[in-house]
């Protein structure tokens, strides 16, 4: 097989006749830098989490078979280079943006649920993720036509609510989640990617209270171990000023121990099966 793109987390290889294999590796990212250190497990716990989802929302999506542990074939895809992102609480890049004065809502409570999900999509493919408009991606890029930016909207928030539902049940709170969407040759939008804790970021139900800072269940615990070294700061500080990102450090035992066990609890409590 021919490696036709190494990513962040996954590898995508060309598996002949119009599909391409997934292979789900341990690598994890954080603030769109790849970090030095692997998590055990975690690429088949993303890639089981993929076959549950896509077997379960019940939604026409591009994923063909299964080859254990960490490996997806899938449908050849053109892929929409839009990350359609839901919200449902107040929380991240977006209670960033609302302090900023980038986003204006009636409630800027740290954590606090939204009145209504709302659908927050990114570009893909750029240096760095980044909000993007209807306008933008139906007038100037002609990603879609505007009548696909509302399907996938109303799509992506239709998901966002089946799988809440799922986290529920589990004990969970699905805070936010990002889908990808591509067209195949008919020109049918399918679900592409994958769904799982690298796309959601969830907290316990019992635990949850507005106005704090979430335990999540997902590499959040990366996120906030960089945030507590200093190096989210670094990063900011280089980006700003145009430089490259800095190094980042090797990830602590401990980390990386927490995380392995957190992407397998999670796993089980969705799915109901023991990994």
């Amino acid at each position: 097989m021919q490696l036709i793109r190494k990513g962040k987390v996954k590898d995508l290889y060309d598996y002949g006749n119009e599909q391409l294999l997934f292979e789900f590796s341990n690598r994890v990212s954080a603030f769109d830098v790849i970090m030095p250190s692997e998590i055990p497990k975690k690429g088949e716990v993303l890639c089981r989490l993929g076959e549950f989802f896509f077997k379960t929302l019940n939604v026409p999506n591009h994923m063909l078979e299964v080859v254990r542990p960490n490996r997806m074939v899938v449908k050849k895809l053109d892929l929409i280079p839009m990350e359609c992102v839901v919200r449902g609480y107040l929380y991240g890049s977006l209670y960033e943006r609302v302090k900023n004065g980038e986003v204006k809502l009636d409630n800027t409570i740290l954590a606090s649920k939204l009145s209504e999900p709302m659908f927050d999509p990114t570009t893909k493919f750029e240096k760095k993720d980044r909000p993007v408009t209807k306008d933008e991606v139906v007038d100037d890029k002609k990603w879609l036509t505007g009548e696909e930016y509302e399907w996938l909207r109303n799509k992506s928030i239709e998901l966002y609510k089946k799988i809440s539902q799922i986290a529920d049940k589990a004990g969970f709170i699905v805070a936010d989640i990002k889908f990808e969407f591509g067209k195949d040759e008919n020109g049918d939008i399918l679900l592409a990617d994958s769904i799982g804790p690298d796309e959601f970021r969830m907290w316990d139900k019992t635990k949850y209270e507005a106005g704090k800072s979430q335990k999540a269940f997902d590499k959040q615990l990366v996120r906030d171990w960089l945030i507590a070294v200093g190096y989210k700061d670094a990063l900011d500080r280089a980006r700003k000023e145009g430089r490259d990102a800095p190094k980042p450090p090797l990830l602590s035992e401990d980390i990386i121990k927490k995380t392995t066990d957190t992407y397998t609890y999670v796993f089980e409590k969705l799915t109901g099966e023991k990994f």
